[in-house]
């Protein structure tokens, strides 16, 4: 079979999931219309102010609009989180003073957070780090590499424990991504053990791929990137952190300053993009959420280990594809640069990037520089040389790209 009969057969056998994803769309679309209705906005909130940014009537409801949402009792959406790793710093230290514990417990975080916890970096990183500011940090490893171990979990997290961080994907790793019903498994488990423990779970890559959200389930604090999921593929910059009030507002006065915590902070005419991408959210995620099943399928089909599998429950927008190859890991990044709607002529090589300790490939022809939502790929050059795929504005785009592999495979 050519490429658009393999393309065509797959996506006959995979109706149900398709058909599971829509219902999922469906069931978060009205969840965000009726935090829309039931904040009453309206085009005013729409409106800027300079300055300190004070009497901000739409950042107010920007903020209503996410927690209830996400059914937490605050939020805060802000353009000046300059990245998720931004983000989740900011909720990290806003939580964690100097003699505090964090645990990891789902192993090894993502690169980037490495720094920031102060298990990586030179020494001047590290001296700005959580453990360089006096802060107790352990982790539970993983079961085989794979599996969250419980019982690590319980011989790890006591009552001295002051925050567990649960990271929802992957990232840089060959484990599954946690499912919501596993995050409550252990937002359970540690609050049995110390109920004065937060939870706070890094949600990025893993909104609206399910009906619920972490802060459903019993974590304390969850934070993401507006340049992932929660922004619709439209959103310029920033994130968000939502959860129980006491630890949002810890969280914004690191983001600001003590006194000025959410009151603050001009919003440089940015409100219509974040109430329009949040919007329009749970529909672009679902057809990034059907280009992963796709490419699952597909690579399967072509004899290579990709992960999740076609038909497991989706918790994120990540695709793993193994390739075993450097050469063929560098091939496949070309191959989505290459039909990127933004600097599709431009050829992705291994380079050094701040954050992470292996050269990483990248291609990432986005109209949002670094967006995740929208189509790209990257992966460390390292065994077993392993892409992630992620994003999709639009499931046709994923489509076009995986016909081009195939092609070019032949």
């Amino acid at each position: 079979m050519n490429s658009r009969e393999i393309i065509a057969q797959a996506e006959k056998e995979l109706n149900t999931q398709f058909q599971i994803i829509d219902e999922i769309r469906d069931y978060n679309q009205e969840k965000v219309l009726q935090a829309f209705i039931d904040n009453r906005v309206a085009p005013e909130h729409f409106y800027t102010v300079s300055g300190y940014g004070h009497d901000d009537l739409g950042r107010e409801v920007l903020d209503k609009v996410f927690a209830q949402t996400f059914k937490a009792e605050k939020a805060i959406v802000r353009i000046h989180f300059v990245s998720g790793t931004h983000t989740l710093a900011c909720a990290l230290f806003g939580n964690l003073r100097h003699g505090d514990k964090l645990v990891s417990v789902v192993g090894t975080p993502y690169d980037t957070m490495q720094e920031v916890i102060g298990t990586m970096g030179d020494e001047e990183t590290r001296r700005s780090s959580l453990i360089g500011n006096g802060v107790l940090y352990d982790e539970v490893p993983l079961k085989d590499g794979v599996d969250v171990d419980f019982d690590g979990i319980k011989q790890k997290v006591d009552k001295t424990t002051t925050m567990v961080l649960i990271q929802r994907s992957k990232g840089y790793s060959t484990r599954k991504s946690l499912t919501i019903e596993t995050i409550e498994k252990i937002c359970t488990l540690v609050k049995s053990i110390n109920p004065t423990c937060i939870c706070f779970v890094d949600n990025c890559y893993g909104e609206f791929v399910d009906k619920r959200e972490p802060t459903e389930v019993g974590a304390d604090l969850m934070a993401g990137s507006l340049i992932k999921n929660a922004g619709g593929g439209i959103v310029e910059a920033g994130g968000y952190i939502a959860g129980k009030s006491l630890v949002v507002d810890r969280a914004a006065n690191r983001l600001t300053a003590p006194g000025i915590g959410d009151e603050g902070g001009a919003m440089f005419n940015q409100h219509r993009l974040i109430f329009q991408g949040f919007f329009m959210a749970p529909s672009v995620v679902s057809e990034a959420v059907k280009g992963a099943v796709l490419a699952s399928k597909i690579f399967d089909k072509i004899g290579y280990n990709s992960s999740p599998k076609f038909d497991e429950k989706r918790t994120d927008i990540i695709q793993n594809i193994t390739f075993n190859d450097p050469q063929k890991l560098e091939k496949f990044c070309r191959t989505i640069q290459s039909l990127s709607p933004i600097n599709g002529y431009v050829t992705p090589i291994p380079e050094y990037i701040p954050g992470y300790e292996d050269k990483v490939i990248m291609a990432g022809g986005t109209f949002i520089e670094g967006s995740t939502i929208e189509l790209s790929a990257d992966g460390p050059m390292r065994e077993p040389y392993v892409a992630y795929m992620q994003g999709g504005l639009n499931y046709a785009h994923v489509k076009i790209a995986l016909r081009r592999f195939l092609s070019d495979s032949d």
